[in-house]
């Protein structure tokens, strides 16, 4: 048994990943970690996810959650999980990220711990979503410039930011199989005359609304014909199974870093 801790435990992904942790045949829930002022410290993390107790209460002590586990599951925020990385990896306590946000420096950060334990580090972990980033990265070239691109995400209306991480990673595939730069050539939304589309530019779309868990669609656009390329989540629990495969795969693999189409094996 993989004995996995999951950070943010009492969040609306923290409960899915306790319930498919306590579920899996391969995963033992070792750890439920929270921030300090969480009012539902001490609680059991195993009655919070809707189950029978586990027998895992809620904690705040990083260190005691980290001896615990062999992998931690992390879908919170980058100022927690880059602390955590720092005290977790060294020790070699493997983890799987899904937090969004992270900056460029961050991502070198952890590549550079994954040199001494595993991490699978993704901006999704959904396999269908993991499978629409293999068919842009082929479809982009082969369509070329003649193609305009769009994306288009929709989520929740209490999603903090904006695009979504997914949309990002999947604006950097498209750019860097059109052979464009992402930070430059990407045109967040259009207002005002903002002149002719060129072929040099990829638009990126966020909209928000209501309980929308995850949609994007990435657009190309040609004469005549318009292709679509759509992935729609209509549930959390796809996020929170991949990161359980993701799990599985880090308990036998090397140091290194790795993304979900690594733990797929799409690459």
């Amino acid at each position: 048994m993989i004995r996995t801790a999951v950070v943010g435990a009492a969040g609306r992904m923290g409960r899915m990943l306790v319930k498919e942790i306590v579920n899996s045949p391969a995963l033992e829930l070792a750890g439920a970690l929270e921030y300090s002022e969480c009012p539902l410290l001490g609680q059991d993390a195993g009655v919070l996810a809707g189950l029978a107790p586990a027998g895992i209460v809620l904690t705040d002590d990083r260190q005691a959650v980290v001896n615990a586990c062999d992998v931690l599951i992390d879908f919170t925020f980058p100022q927690a999980t880059m602390p955590l990385a720092e005290l977790a990896l060294p020790q070699g306590k493997a983890m799987v990220i899904g937090t969004t946000g992270l900056t460029t420096e961050n991502r070198a950060r952890l590549r550079e711990l994954s040199a001494q334990t595993p991490v699978v580090c993704s901006t999704n972990m959904s396999v269908g979503v993991n499978l629409l980033f293999h068919l842009c990265a082929e479809v982009a070239p082969l369509l070329g410039e003649d193609y305009d691109i769009e994306v288009v995400e929709m989520h929740h209306n209490q999603k903090k930011d904006a695009p979504s991480g997914t949309a990002v990673t999947l604006g950097e595939i498209l750019a860097q199989a059109r052979g464009l730069d992402y930070n430059k050539d990407t045109r967040h939304g259009r207002v005002g005359m903002v002149g002719a589309r060129t072929k040099r530019e990829i638009g990126m779309h966020s909209l928000r609304g209501g309980d929308v868990v995850g949609d994007h669609t990435v657009i190309f656009a040609g004469d005549g014909e318009r292709i679509e390329l759509a992935h729609k989540a209509s549930s959390r629990a796809t996020f929170a199974r991949g990161a359980i495969r993701a799990a599985e795969f880090l308990a036998q693999a090397k140091p290194g870093f790795y993304d979900m189409q690594d733990v797929l094996g799409l690459r």
